[in-house]
């Protein structure tokens, strides 16, 4: 497993990441939200307790790349964290679909690529990186189509520098041939209990947690 024991584990993003986590810091139970943090939490308690890792979440609803430059320091380099978990760019596409008169609150492809090599460049700790997704089958559609872009460059930056990356899109793909998407959530965004289980599923297999998710 990825992991060792006694870790700090600091999961970053934005409101996929967040799912009403507690203020400041959200940890422990409850203090880490209702989404996929909070699920990855128990499974590695449960399969894994002689670990003793810390699980830390410090997502903010709304928070493109941008905004993490700004709090990187304060939120991720000074709690020195072993492992930093990166779920970014839902916002980053969004705002380009639903503030199409604001470019300003958009992040550009090249930004988007910019600022995850200075995530990089800052972090001393081991680092794991996860896709963005739209849960939209159609691969034309447009935003669909935008946030496979974004999602392609997490990949391509993460190869670069060996950083396991974890295809969240991909991790989708089965039950979006069985179930209509907002069977899963409304927004095809905010995964919902259903698609927090997916994505911790995912994450725990891609850092080989073989006691949660078998090989």
């Amino acid at each position: 497993m990825l992991l060792r024991k006694n870790e700090t584990v600091i999961f970053i993003g934005d409101s996929v990441t967040d799912d009403g986590r507690a203020r400041p810091v959200g940890e422990r139970l409850s203090g880490l939200g209702n989404g996929y943090v909070r699920l990855i939490d128990c499974f590695l308690e449960a399969d894994y307790p002689e670990y003793n890792i810390r699980t830390v979440n410090m997502g903010i609803s709304g928070n493109t790349t941008a905004d993490l430059l700004a709090r990187w320091d304060d939120d991720v380099t000074a709690r020195k964290p072993t492992t930093v978990v990166l779920c970014i760019g839902f916002n980053d596409v969004w705002r380009q679909f639903d503030s199409p008169m604001q470019p300003e609150y958009a992040v550009t492809p090249e930004q988007y690529r910019a600022n995850l090599n200075t995530f990089a460049d800052k972090t001393s700790a081991k680092m794991i990186w996860m896709t963005p997704y739209y849960l939209e089958p159609n691969t034309d559609d447009a935003m669909r189509k935008r946030m496979d872009e974004y999602g392609a460059i997490v990949k391509e930056e993460a190869k670069k520098r060996n950083i396991p990356c974890i295809d969240l899109q991909a991790a989708f793909a089965d039950i979006l041939q069985h179930r209509y998407s907002a069977f899963i959530t409304w927004d095809r965004i905010h995964p919902g209990p259903l698609g927090s289980l997916i994505i911790a599923r995912a994450f725990l297999k891609g850092i080989g947690a073989e006691k949660s998710v078998g090989k």
